[in-house]
């Protein structure tokens, strides 16, 4: 990685976005969103107007993306959420933590004062240690509220800190 860059994602980064989606999707081990979802429903879904949309590049390729949005509306609107997506040749190279340190600012600048992952796949060891290296920490835990395609149920975790 030699020039990663963060910035505001265009529609001009769909077809980058959706390669980087699309088998994530289909794996169905990470995000609680339907596996079968096409490329209009996800891009629809990703850039939502209540989403701040960013992507990760690195010699102009675009090689992850992440959404932040309130975590609820009215009373719980200062607590952001957040989604994060790396393209699976990419991973390892250190952007979902930059992608992560990135949100954090971006969302303290937005007017945030916490970041909450509502449902982070307790199997999904990678994200549970980079979130937990980022000052994310476990409050709690939901068991078997996610259908993993091989493992069956599993638990999730909800993680949170402080901005």
């Amino acid at each position: 990685m030699t020039d990663l860059t963060l910035r505001q994602a265009h529609h001009h980064d769909q077809d980058a976005i959706w390669s980087i989606l699309e088998p994530i999707l289909r794996a169905g081990e990470t995000y609680a969103l339907p596996r079968d979802w096409d490329r209009e429903r996800a891009l629809a879904y990703w850039f939502s107007p209540a989403h701040h949309v960013f992507v990760a590049q690195d010699t102009g390729a675009v090689l992850g993306s992440y959404y932040i949005r309130a975590n609820q509306l009215g009373p719980g609107d200062h607590v952001a959420n957040g989604t994060f997506a790396t393209h699976p040749a990419a991973r390892g190279r250190g952007i979902a933590r930059a992608m992560g340190l990135h949100s954090f600012e971006t969302a303290r600048a937005l007017g945030f004062s916490a970041m909450q992952f509502n449902l982070v796949v307790a199997t999904n060891a990678h994200a549970v240690a980079l979130w937990t290296s980022l000052g994310l920490r476990e409050v709690g835990r939901l068991p078997g509220v996610f259908r993993h395609p091989v493992q069956g149920p599993v638990d999730a975790l909800v993680m949170h800190r402080s901005l």
